[in-house]
């Protein structure tokens, strides 16, 4: 059976040469000069303009989303976001380049579309009841339909949307070009509509489009931003505008919640899934969970830290490297970094699952240099002393030290802290330690010696020391390199 039609992306092949396609909408902005105002070809500039804060809206979404040290205890699914997901929604922004050609399209087709003037408040409350009365109940017909009974379109089309299993911004953009065709065209029907009232305008078409965009962003964030008691205060409100929680009930049970934003069409379709609102209500309030494991990291420098997944999520997944697009924005992480010396404490960066077990990524808010500064020596041990003390209260059962955090001339590898407070229940181990524990679970028990080498390092020391107090006889092999000033070496190799 050959490939369903539109069920792929015509320049899947071209990778980040795919922007080339806007390109003779932007040259012949540049040609006409469509940032002068009287330029025939202005609507050119405003189209180019409006698709950037789309892509913009989506970002800031990613970004909120993945701020974990404010939104963890708000995520509806739990898990991290791997990089299969990462990858395959790489591609997540084709849809708004399909969406500029077919508004491009519409304003060559109807050239009357092009001098629409800047404000009609009328147009509001047109293209409100035109979305109410026409692009909600379509497109819940449509999401039924791909996910039809016989399988075929959902197995064809609207699998590859629900095969992220971590609903994020970027995954309203992870579809087929079939399902954003049509998405295009009924976004279009509220503007016609205002058109065709004779009452539209440039900012109702700005206004609606991305109050559409952030809609949907919101939906797929993963993160419930709407208080409970708003729904509490005003009953009906719950029908009229969806959630991040009643969206991600529908990508874990894909039989209910099938709306595009207003539930009112699954109560009227019987697909309401009755668990939404006390789901809802309870994500609102925040969930506690208490890592297993906690990594404790530090900022490396100024361009590495726009090297984090609520910077730019598809930067972060890939090996670290200095980006020119990135040094506009250095300034600012300079900024964040004097900010964050003054009052910032650690937070979390990323968490994942790992055989059930939670594991999470904390930031010490120090960068490399700072680590290297005498009088910040103490500072730095305080940070890390009250995330070794938070990490205890919480019940975490280990905390790893790592680069610069576990010094041995800032901290001793961390044995400040553990000589420092006794009773720890927390485990604070370091790279070297935790390898040290996994060579020593390998020697077999009831061994009397051991012949050691590489005695001298960090590692072999931890392991003979360990051995030692458990009145195992250690041999070690101390390799003595003398080199004499006439260059001859001792012993010869």
């Amino acid at each position: 059976m050959g490939a369903a039609l539109l069920a792929s992306w015509p320049w899947d092949n071209l990778g980040f040469y795919k922007y080339v396609l806007y390109g003779p909408l932007v040259g012949k902005a540049v040609a006409s000069r469509a940032w002068e105002a009287a330029s025939p070809d202005r609507w050119i500039l405003l189209l180019l303009l409006l698709f950037g804060l789309r892509a913009l809206t989506y970002q800031l979404w990613s970004s909120f989303s993945n701020m974990l040290f404010a939104t963890r205890r708000r995520r509806v699914v739990r898990d991290g976001v791997d990089f299969d997901q990462i990858d395959k929604e790489w591609d997540w922004d084709n849809f708004l380049i399909l969406h500029a050609l077919m508004a491009a399209a519409a304003l060559c087709a109807f050239p009357s579309l092009r001098h629409l003037p800047a404000w009609d408040g009328r147009g509001f409350a047109v293209a409100l009841v035109a979305h109410a009365a026409a692009t909600e109940p379509l497109s819940y017909l449509a999401h039924r339909a791909l996910h039809g009974s016989s399988g075929r379109l959902y197995a064809r089309y609207h699998s590859l949307h629900h095969s992220s299993r971590v609903p994020q911004p970027f995954t309203a953009g992870l579809a087929t070009p079939l399902e954003h065709v049509a998405l295009g065209a009924l976004m279009s029907l509220p503007l016609a509509a205002a058109r065709a009232a004779g009452c539209a305008s440039v900012a109702l078409a700005f206004a609606y489009v991305l109050a559409f965009d952030s809609l949907r962003a919101m939906g797929h964030c993963n993160v419930e931003v709407v208080p409970a008691s708003l729904f509490r205060a005003i009953p009906a409100l719950r029908y009229v505008l969806y959630t991040p929680t009643y969206h991600a009930i529908h990508h874990t049970k894909k039989e209910a919640n099938f709306c595009l934003f207003m539930p009112l069409f699954d109560l009227l379709g019987g697909t309401i899934d009755r668990r939404s609102w006390d789901m809802q209500r309870k994500m609102s309030a925040g969930v506690d969970e208490v890592p297993d494991f906690v990594f404790l990291a530090h900022v490396v420098d100024v361009m590495q830290s726009l090297h984090v997944p609520f910077v730019m999520r598809t930067f972060a997944s890939t090996p670290f490297s200095v980006q020119l697009f990135l040094l506009p924005m250095w300034p600012f992480a300079f900024l964040v970094m004097l900010a964050m010396w003054v009052w910032s404490k650690t937070f979390v960066i990323s968490c994942y699952n790992l055989r059930g077990r939670l594991h999470q990524i904390w930031a010490v808010p120090r960068y490399g240099f700072q680590y290297f500064l005498p009088f910040a020596k103490d500072g730095i041990n305080r940070q890390i002393e009250l995330a070794i003390l938070r990490a205890d209260k919480m019940g975490v059962k280990v905390l790893s030290l790592a680069a610069l955090n576990k010094n041995e001339a800032l901290n001793g590898g961390g044995t400040l802290f553990v000589n420092k407070h006794p009773d720890l229940r927390v485990r604070v181990v370091h790279g070297n330690t935790l390898t040290a524990a996994v060579i020593l679970n390998e020697i077999p028990k009831g061994t009397a010696e051991v012949f050691l080498t590489g005695a001298t390092s960090k590692l072999g020391r931890a392991i003979a020391l360990y051995l030692c107090k458990k009145r195992v006889r250690v041999m070690v092999y101390i390799y003595a390199c003398i080199v004499c000033p006439a260059g001859v070496q001792y012993p010869p190799n």
